[in-house]
C-alpha cells in the first residue's frame, strides 16, 4: 500500500555533507521525495516533534529499559523522569543545527525507510543501512557523553506518526504528487 512518511536528516548528517548520498539511498529503493526542505528548528519546532505526552514517556522508558537490560545497567528513572530527559535532550540536538526534512512516498513506506535507515544504534546497525554505513556512535558513547546518540537522521515509526510528523513539517500545499519515471507516465 502506497504511504508517505517523514524523514530528519539531523545536524550531524547535514554538516557532513552526505545528504544527497542518504536521499539516493531512499530513490534507489523506490521510494519518491513527495516534498523536501531545509530548516533550522527552533524550540517550538521541536517541542511539537517530541510530543509530550505519557504514551511517548512510557515507549522511550520500555526502548530504554531493553538497552539498558541488556548491558545489565537498572533504569532509575520513572517513565516520566527519563522521558522528560530524553526529550530535552533530544529537542536540544534536533535544534543544534540545519535539518534536511523530507517526506518520501512508496509501497510500505514506513516500514521500507526504517529498514533502509537501520538500527537507531548505528554501532550496531547492518553496514548497507544508511546508519551503518555513515555512523559509529552508540548508546553507550552518548550515555557515557550525556547526550542522544547521533544517529544520522529520524524516520517515522508508524502510518499514525508519520501522518501527525509530516503536518508538524510541512503544510498540504507543499507536498507533491507526481508520477516517477518509474510509474509510468
Amino acid at each position: 500500500m502506497k504511504e508517505r512518511t517523514l524523514v530528519l536528516i539531523k545536524p550531524e548528517g547535514v554538516k557532513r555533507a552526505i545528504s544527497g548520498r542518504i536521499i539516493s539511498k531512499f530513490e534507489d529503493a523506490g521510494l519518491k521525495v513527495v516534498a523536501m526542505k531545509m530548516v533550522l528548528p527552533d524550540r517550538k519546532l521541536a517541542e511539537e516533534h517530541y510530543p509530550l505526552d505519557k504514551e511517548w514517556y512510557e515507549n522511550a522508558w520500555l526502548n530504554t529499559k531493553k538497552g539498558m537490560d541488556a548491558r545489565g545497567i537498572r533504569i532509575k528513572e520513572t517513565p516520566i523522569e527519563l522521558g522528560r530527559r530524553l526529550r530535552g535532550m533530544l529537542m536540544k540536538h534536533l535544534t543544534s543545527g540545519p535539518v534536511l526534512a523530507l517526506v518520501l512516498e512508496g509501497n510500505d513506506a514506513v516500514a521500507s525507510v526504517r529498514k533502509l535507515c537501520g538500527s537507531p544504534s548505528p554501532n550496531r546497525a547492518d553496514p548497507s543501512t544508511v546508519r551503518g554505513a555513515f555512523s559509529t556512535d552508540s548508546y553507550e558513547a552518548a550515555d557515557r557523553e550525556g547526550r542522544t546518540t547521533r544517529s544520522i537522521m529520524h524516520a517515522s515509526d508508524s502510518v499514525k506518526t508519520a501522518n501527525r510528523e509530516i503536518s508538524i513539517w510541512f503544510a498540504k500545499k507543499e507536498l507533491l504528487d507526481y508520477k516517477r519515471a518509474d510509474e509510468g507516465l
